[in-house]
C-alpha cells in the first residue's frame, strides 16, 4: 500500500532547505524588526516572508489542506485545528537568535492528520542540521537515525529550558523559582537554545535528558514533538498528564522518569490555549 503521506513529507523537507537558504542570505543583510505582543516578542519580514514561501507552495501542491502559521495567526487568522490535514508552520523559530546572529535558528514544519502528527520536519539552518521523524518509521538527522539518550538518573541529566517572552513580574519569578528547584536537585545543568525545535532535537538526539516550557505555542513544538517520541523519548504535560498540542504546555524526556521527576520541580504558569477563538482571546484580555 502507498503512502499516503509520502510526497507531503518530501515536500516539507525541500520547502524547509528553501526557507533555510533564505533565512541564511537574510543573516547577511540589515534587517527591520517589529513587535508582536511585547517589545521582546520579535518579528521580522524574514519571518513573514518565509511563511508565505512556505504556506503558498504547499497550498499550491497540496490545495485541500490546512494551516496554521506563527506569523499568519498574528495577523488575524484563526488557529483552527481540526481532522483535516494541517501543516503547523513555524518559518523562523528562534526569532531573536535571529535578530542577533545567535546560532540556533530553525524551520518547524509538522502535518498533523486527525489531529496526530503524522511527521515533523526540523531545519537548523545555520547548523545545516535536518532533523525529521515519521510516524512508526523513526527520527534522523541528516540521515543518521536519533535515538534519546539512557540516562535514567536525573542527578547526570542535563535539563533544557526557556525564559519566554513574558516579563510579567509574577510570571518570571516562577520561571526562576523553578530553574532554581531543578538545578538543585541537583542535575549537571540547564540549558536553552532559544528555539523550541532545537531543544527537543537536543533531547530526540541525546545531547540533553528533558525539555520543558510554559507559553511556546502549537507551531514551536509540533514537528519537534514527533521527533522527540520517535527517537523513543516521551511528552508529558507539566502536571503530569498527557501532553495536548494545543495546551502551549510541554515536559520532553528521554524516558517517563526523568519527566515526572522534572515535573515535581515546576511551578505551573497560567497560560491561554492557542485554540481558543481569537474573539473570546480579545475579550479575556482586556
Amino acid at each position: 500500500m502507498a503512502d499516503p503521506w509520502q510526497e507531503c513529507f518530501d515536500h516539507a523537507v525541500a520547502v524547509a532547505r528553501e526557507a533555510g537558504a533564505v533565512i541564511r542570505d537574510a543573516l547577511q543583510k540589515d534587517m527591520k524588526v517589529t513587535c508582536k505582543s511585547s517589545s521582546v516578542d520579535l518579528v521580522t519580514q524574514t519571518d513573514q516572508m518565509v511563511e508565505q514561501i512556505i504556506i503558498s507552495s504547499v497550498k499550491e501542491k497540496f490545495p485541500t489542506h490546512s494551516f496554521i502559521g506563527e506569523e499568519s495567526v498574528a495577523a488575524g487568522h484563526a488557529c483552527l485545528f481540526t481532522d483535516n490535514p494541517t501543516w503547523i508552520v513555524d518559518p523562523v523559530d528562534g526569532t531573536t537568535n535571529f535578530v542577533h546572529g545567535f546560532p540556533f535558528v530553525a524551520v518547524s514544519i509538522g502535518l498533523a492528520v486527525n489531529k496526530e502528527i503524522e511527521f515533523g520536519v526540523v531545519y537548523s539552518c545555520i547548523e545545516d542540521k535536518m532533523y525529521t521523524g515519521r510516524k512508526g518509521k523513526g527520527a534522523f538527522c541528516n540521515g543518521q537515525t536519533l535515538h534519546v539518550s539512557n540516562v535514567t538518573d536525573i542527578k547526570k541529566s542535563l535539563i533544557i529550558t526557556e525564559f519566554g517572552s513574558n516579563r510579567d513580574a509574577e510570571t518570571v519569578g516562577k520561571i526562576f523559582s523553578t530553574m532554581q528547584k531543578v538545578l538543585c536537585i541537583p542535575v549537571h545543568g540547564l540549558r536553552g537554545l532559544g528555539t523550541a525545535a532545537v531543544n527537543m532535537c537536543a533531547v530526540a538526539s541525546g545531547a540533553a535528558e528533558a525539555y520543558f516550557e510554559m507559553g511556546m505555542h502549537c507551531w514551536d513544538v509540533a514537528a519537534g514533538a514527533l521527533i522527540v517520541t520517535e527517537a523513543g523519548g516521551v511528552l508529558l504535560d507539566v502536571d503530569g498528564g498527557p501532553f495536548d498540542l494545543m495546551s502551549r504546555r510541554i515536559v520532553a524526556g528521554n524516558n517517563r522518569k526523568i519527566a515526572e521527576r522534572v515535573i515535581r520541580e515546576i511551578d505551573i504558569i497560567s497560560v491561554e490555549r492557542d485554540d481558543v477563538p481569537r474573539a473570546k482571546k480579545l475579550k479575556t484580555s482586556v
